[in-house]
């Protein structure tokens, strides 16, 4: 889509994408997962239909609750959204988990792990899973989940799981498209937490140690060095201290006591306006990110800069131009 044009309005739709607009609209799983794949797609005349959906889409999107959930690999992640998520379907709720897979290294498409370990949640009516593989995007959080979050939005999903690959920058990724970032980590991490970076213990809103039944003992060790860890930095809100809890997915325990934590979450930060505030910042910050890479994009796909960046790229790595000279001369011709 061209970063010049306007948004689109729903009356310009054709026939076949107003019936995917209905069909999402209407809670259709099929619909749900046709539009996703339409968002996913790089073809230049999809990228455009997506945005007239995603337009005519966006009036019905903005009421669930968007959770990011990542956490080391091991840490039980999966077995852990199964249980919160058939449990908040026995609540009454909808859920959507958008799970990043690893790409495959042979095909680049997901690995689709997620779904097959989420076989009780997969059999659930109430519940879509969609993995979408990273396909090396910055943090392992597929480019295109903000866009499927408010698909699942407008399907009516009452709750928005984005669970990341747990690698690399991806817990800062999500921490940018979600209401409420979650980390799980294990009870035997203790000696790992001073490797921890410390941007990622900033950005965690909530930190649960998950397996807490395999050792009680390491479990309380590792949740006071998280309650310090956290108490020594200052809270993103003035009206939020993250809570270190507990819980083992495989028993079901500790899910009532996380939701009721993300309920509070809310409630704390919802009369203050920090809630409404901080999911304008998301989509003013992914606004910038798209172009930042439309205008990179352009960039390289300039006439006189393809025919002359191999040569300056080659003039820089041999001593003769400065990286800076370099630079300079090929955004300048953008100009002409």
């Amino acid at each position: 889509m061209n970063l010049s044009e306007a948004p689109v309005s729903a009356h310009t739709l054709s026939p076949a994408d107003q019936l995917l607009v209905d069909g999402v609209l209407a809670g259709q799983r099929r619909s749900l997962a046709k539009a996703i794949t339409l968002i996913e797609s790089t073809r230049a005349d999809h990228q455009q239909r997506a945005q007239q959906v995603l337009t005519a889409l966006l009036p019905k999107t903005g009421a669930a609750i968007r959770v990011g959930i990542s956490g080391v690999p091991g840490a039980g992640k999966s077995t852990f959204i199964e249980a919160l998520g058939v449990w908040l379907i026995e609540q009454g709720k909808k859920l959507a988990v958008l799970a990043v897979d690893p790409s495959s290294s042979v095909s680049g498409g997901s690995i689709l792990g997620d779904k097959t370990r989420m076989e009780q949640l997969c059999q659930l009516e109430q519940a879509f899973i969609r993995p979408s593989p990273s396909a090396g995007s910055l943090g392992g959080v597929a480019e295109k989940t903000r866009e499927a979050m408010l698909l699942c939005e407008a399907a009516g999903f009452d709750v928005i799981i984005v669970e990341t690959v747990g690698v690399g920058q991806s817990e800062t990724t999500v921490a940018g498209m979600v209401d409420i970032f979650c980390l799980l980590q294990l009870p035997n991490a203790g000696d790992d937490l001073q490797a921890i970076k410390k941007g990622i213990v900033e950005i965690a809103d909530l930190v649960v140690i998950n397996k807490a039944d395999i050792d009680p003992r390491a479990t309380a060790v590792v949740r006071a060095q998280w309650k310090n860890a956290l108490h020594m930095l200052r809270p993103a809100s003035p009206n939020w201290s993250p809570p270190v809890l507990t819980a083992s997915a495989l028993h079901k325990e500790g899910i009532t006591d996380f939701w009721a934590t993300i309920e509070n979450y809310r409630q704390a930060l919802t009369p203050t306006g920090e809630f409404e505030a901080k999911r304008k910042h998301q989509s003013l910050s992914w606004m910038w990110q798209l172009i930042d890479s439309g205008l990179r994009q352009h960039f390289r796909h300039h006439p006189r800069v393809q025919e002359n960046l191999p040569a300056l790229t080659k003039s820089v790595e041999a001593g003769h131009t400065t990286p800076a000279a370099a630079a300079y001369a090929l955004l300048g011709y953008l100009k002409h």
